[in-house]
């Protein structure tokens, strides 16, 4: 039998809800009452940790379900995605390749357009209970995405400094079908030890 990956924070029209062995908590089912025990894959909501954080009106317990997501990765292991200005990073001190944090954790940035999103979308994971040179492999994309997230290329009068069209706005929360299956595979691989957890 196949384990059971568990997705958290998922969009109620979640890519995972079509991939097997995922178990998808959707704001319907709340990721907070997931009981544990399996690797995981998490999605908190990102606008109260990103570069327009100032502009966000996340509900009011809204920061702390990216905080629950890193507790059960370090606990379980798994993998979490944010946008690579996330502050979640130093809010919970969050390791890097060369200096993994108590739990092993490590950061790893990727582009999501290597997996077929239109834009760029740069983001970081954040991993625990996989080493890097345990990750799989990875695909890579050289030169632009087709597009862009609406924020990119702005300057401060207002214009915009690029001439490909913009992503529209629920592409901005959709992960790729490629990235996903990636994601499932890298928390497959993902062993926490009760060292790594004490």
């Amino acid at each position: 039998m196949s384990q059971t990956i568990a997705v958290l924070f998922a969009r109620p029209d979640s890519i995972y809800k079509t991939l097997p062995n995922c178990d998808v908590w959707d704001i319907d089912r709340d990721a907070r009452n997931w009981p544990g025990g399996s690797p995981v894959v998490a999605h908190p909501p990102c606008r109260a940790w990103g570069r327009l954080a100032h502009m966000a009106k996340p509900r009011p317990d809204e920061k702390d379900l990216a905080r629950f997501a890193v507790a059960m990765i370090r606990k379980y292991g798994g993998v979490l995605e944010h946008p690579s200005a996330s502050r979640l990073w130093v809010d919970q001190q969050l390791g890097t390749v060369a200096q993994p944090d108590a739990w092993g954790g490590w950061t790893l940035p990727i582009h999501q357009h290597w997996f077929g999103h239109n834009a760029e979308k740069s983001t970081l994971l954040y991993i625990v209970g996989c080493p890097p040179a345990e990750v799989p492999e990875m695909p890579m994309t050289l030169g632009e995405a087709p597009m862009v997230v609406s924020t990119s290329g702005r300057r401060a009068d207002g214009s915009r400094s690029h001439r490909r069209p913009e992503i529209k706005k629920d592409e901005r929360e959709h992960t790729p079908i490629e990235l996903a299956k990636w994601l499932v595979e890298l928390a497959l691989r993902c062993r926490v030890t009760e060292a790594m957890t004490a």
